[in-house]
């Protein structure tokens, strides 16, 4: 059999779940550069955790020299894939999915190259589909399937087996995504597609649509879904979906939710989310091992995939932030990881004169509830401003702040306001 080195790392990392004919994808990708494409549906206006695996995927196969091809589904996006759901998703109206469209494109360029020999190419299958008529789509497309075909399929048998069955909508899915692969194909010299394990069906009805309509031969290749080994779905949080967006998950937060995970997931996450070669992971993980506690697995996996999606400046401002919250001294900080913390924990604005009154001002920033609590705790040393411990004389008017606008006030270990200084 033959075996490409791309495909030999993707299964030492365990990203082969099935695969069409492995001797000749093999060969064809050892043959020269291949169009491969991954789909996303956008159905919020931002990507999460659980799809960074098809982007990373994509990022593999371009840095092994093929093109890679990202698809947004501004059309399928409309019907909802049925596969992995008890029930039929609420349709999206076309505003919406556009405007969802152009966010996740946003983040599906920070990920992968658009210029070069091997440039990505982001393409929205609505440009293809939406003129398309009903008529168009019953001759072209679904005279190619059998409905004992489609049934056939696990992701539709599934749902017709359960309670809420499957719509008519939902049921053509299978059709809309096969000529998504046929168009790539024809239009955008595409020989390759990919995704979770719960779209096989889907990827296999467009490479047979790929063989009868345009009598070429098409690759299809899936991973495991990303699950977590408590049981947990893959980007779930305490705080609900671990978006993309900034705005939605804060760097810092999405930092922090790799830096948490158990040991019994990291080796895995670390083989399969991040760039690095399966020898250094192995590195890595003997190293993590021997000293479980400083969490050395987690602090790589969370600086590389934060990295990737935020940028390196996010990803450092993230963790210095961390480290400010965590007990490290703050006057080393650099005054992103101040602005970070500020998205992190309670904060206020004041002038140094209104801060002359130390025990009024803890009171009014919320780390003290009264008066005779703020004297108690600054007797007991509980308070801190910028890391040194104050006491019921210190004025914080009078307080040098960090980068000239912040005072980090802290009681105890966790409770923490950042004060910012007007004028």
């Amino acid at each position: 059999m033959s075996q490409s080195p791309l495909l030999a790392d993707l299964d030492a990392r365990g990203l082969v779940h099935d695969s069409t004919d492995r001797s000749a994808l093999g060969e064809r990708l050892s043959a020269g550069p291949i169009g491969v494409y991954v789909g996303f549906d956008p159905t919020a206006d931002s990507l999460h955790a659980g799809n960074l695996l098809g982007q990373v995927m994509l990022r593999r196969f371009q840095l092994a020299g093929h093109r890679p091809v990202v698809l947004a589904g501004g059309a399928t996006g409309m019907v909802g894939d049925p596969g992995g759901r008890s029930e039929e998703r609420n349709l999206l109206d076309r505003e919406t999915l556009r405007h969802n469209v152009a966010q996740v494109k946003k983040q599906l360029e920070k990920i992968l190259d658009f210029d070069g020999p091997h440039a990505a190419r982001l393409v929205d299958n609505a440009d293809w589909t939406a003129p398309m008529s009903a008529l168009d789509f019953l001759r072209d497309v679904g005279k190619h399937f059998t409905v004992n075909q489609m049934v056939a399929k696990e992701s539709v048998r599934a749902r017709m087996e359960s309670e809420h069955g499957i719509s008519y909508t939902e049921f053509s899915y299978m059709l809309l995504q096969a000529n998504d692969f046929r168009h790539l194909c024809e239009h955008e010299d595409v020989e390759m597609q990919m995704g979770g394990s719960d779209q096989w069906g889907n990827i296999t009805a467009g490479i047979e649509l790929v063989r009868k309509r345009l009598q070429k031969s098409a690759f299809g290749l899936t991973w495991p879904l990303l699950t977590r080994s408590d049981g947990a779905k893959m980007g779930k949080s305490v705080h609900g979906a671990l978006w993309l967006d900034p705005d939605k998950t804060s760097p810092y937060q999405f930092r922090q939710y790799w830096i948490q995970l158990p040991d019994e997931d990291v080796e895995r996450f670390l083989l399969q989310l991040t760039l690095r070669s399966v020898d250094e992971v192995a590195s890595i993980v003997a190293e993590h091992r021997a000293d479980p506690g400083k969490r050395v697995a987690q602090r790589a996996l969370a600086t590389d995939v934060t990295a990737l999606v935020h940028g390196a400046d996010a990803e450092r401002a993230a963790a210095e932030a961390a480290d400010v919250l965590f007990g490290a001294d703050p006057t080393t900080a650099s005054i992103d990881a101040l602005v970070a913390v500020a998205r992190e924990v309670p904060s206020s604005s004041a002038t140094r004169a209104s801060l002359s009154d130390v025990i009024s001002s803890l009171v009014s920033c919320g780390l003290a509830s009264s008066n005779s609590d703020a004297r108690r705790t600054l007797g007991q040393k509980g308070f801190r401003v910028n890391g040194v411990v104050i006491d019921e004389a210190f004025d914080l008017g009078a307080a040098d702040p960090l980068h000239g606008r912040f005072l980090l006030i802290r009681r105890g270990k966790t409770q923490h306001h950042l004060m910012v200084l007007e004028g």
